[in-house]
């Protein structure tokens, strides 16, 4: 009887593993048999050289979701200089002159030529007046005033530095505590 139940467990044992066998082969044949899906960037062309523009794409798979997508950029600096460009053809070279006054860098490198950015139809020493008046309309990230802001803080700083010290050697006097510095 012992001989009968070995021989029929180590039947049965062989043939699961006989099956376990034939499945596992069968699948993998079936995974490496297919190639994941690859989301591809689409390619966005931007030929006309007179087109302030750039494009980028890209894409991102991963093993149950692909996205891919593509843009244009604006390039608001190009753009900039083709209308001053159109304006000074036109022979409207202030206009052209304000608009690249509208970049910051323009504005500050003008300012410290001594060549002031056209104010509300004026220009020279009357444009730098308007500009004084007014630096709400001073286009933003100018040196120019941001500058003037600065060292009027780093002043005031210096100043009250200066006080609390006096106020501090003072005290220290007072009570006969000798400081140095």
């Amino acid at each position: 009887m012992k001989n009968i139940l070995f021989l029929v467990f180590f039947t049965i044992l062989v043939i699961f593993n006989y099956s376990y066998a034939d499945t596992n082969t069968v699948s993998s044949t079936v995974v490496t048999d297919k190639a994941p899906p690859t989301a591809n960037a689409p390619s966005v062309v931007v030929n006309n050289s007179d087109i302030c523009k750039t494009a980028t794409s890209g894409a991102v798979q991963t093993q149950i979701l692909g996205i891919a997508s593509g843009i244009t950029i604006t390039d608001e600096n190009c753009e900039r200089i083709k209308l001053a460009r159109s304006l000074y053809g036109m022979g409207m070279k202030v206009a052209a002159v304000s608009t690249l006054c509208t970049d910051h860098r323009v504005f500050d490198a003008m300012w410290f030529a001594g060549t002031y950015c056209p104010y509300d139809a004026k220009i020279g020493t009357e444009a730098k007046q308007g500009w004084i008046d007014n630096p709400h309309m001073v286009p933003d990230g100018s040196l120019v005033f941001a500058d003037k802001e600065r060292i009027e803080k780093k002043v005031k700083e210096v100043k009250d530095n200066e006080f609390y010290k006096f106020v501090f050697s003072a005290m220290a006097l007072y009570i006969g505590f000798p400081i140095f510095f």
